[in-house]
């Protein structure tokens, strides 16, 4: 993988913004972490960390500010104005802006990235949603935070990235009764696996939460971070695997 062109997925419904759902290729990572390894907390060289990063913001931002959060699973938003050093990153999930030239990134390997854009406003959003900040509805909040610097939510244009699909997300059934104490109605993303077991649609969740919280355009990409190796690093199927640790790709969008 070392020597690949960066590789990233694009939404057409976005306009009049750069953006890209960055694949695991075109890096200079090497062994577990090949190739486009962003993740700063994993035990990948930082040195290569760092020149990933930079590749992946030149190839779909270039001249944009790279900014992360430090990612905790929360329905926590900031609002980013400025950049900050990586060791200085806010414990959050998703982070707003209106800021030209800044980059807003998601780090993710199963957990689904989302971006959005309300094009008219110049506000754009990006958020980490894992199962707890999608019950937490991040989603939603990273939408009423855009709100506060201007944007409509029926203007809005979310995109689900890269995330572990129905098929590959088995969860236990204490997993499903937390969503169905939340709302009884949840149990439709839940279908029925081994006993004791069910097959949970994190991507399809989110889309209905963001619909119901008005948000007109919603797309759900339908990749699958699970089965395909060369393109998606993938926490679940690392821990399957026994291996040590895992790569992290990168999403991000900027505004033009």
């Amino acid at each position: 993988m070392p020597g690949e062109t960066v590789n990233f997925l694009t939404v057409p419904a976005f306009t009049g913004v750069r953006h890209g759902f960055c694949t695991r290729q075109g890096g200079v990572s090497t062994g577990l972490y090949a190739s486009l390894n962003v993740g700063l907390g994993s035990r990948d060289d930082q040195v290569c960390v760092a020149e990933n990063r930079r590749r992946a913001v030149a190839a779909v931002a270039p001249g944009a500010a790279l900014v992360t959060p430090h990612q905790v699973h929360s329905a926590s938003v900031v609002h980013v104005t400025e950049t900050f050093f990586d060791d200085a990153r806010p414990p959050a999930d998703a982070m707003v802006t209106a800021t030209p030239g800044l980059a807003l990134g998601i780090l993710t390997a199963d957990c689904a990235p989302i971006l959005f854009a309300d094009v008219a406003a110049g506000v754009i959003g990006a958020a980490h949603s894992g199962w707890k900040g999608a019950l937490a509805d991040i989603g939603p909040a990273t939408v009423a935070a855009m709100e506060v610097l201007g944007a409509r939510r029926n203007r809005i244009v979310a995109a689900i990235g890269p995330t572990i699909a129905r098929a590959s997300y088995e969860v236990d059934s204490g997993f499903r009764d937390r969503f169905c104490a939340a709302d009884p109605e949840h149990d439709g993303f839940f279908a029925p696996g081994k006993p004791g077991h069910f097959q949970f649609d994190l991507e399809g969740f989110i889309a209905a939460r963001l619909a119901a919280a008005g948000v007109r355009t919603v797309v759900a990409m339908g990749v699958d971070t699970y089965p395909d190796s060369d393109r998606w690093f993938s926490f679940r199927r690392t821990t399957h695997a026994g291996e040590a640790d895992y790569g992290r790709q990168l999403s991000l969008i900027a505004l033009n």
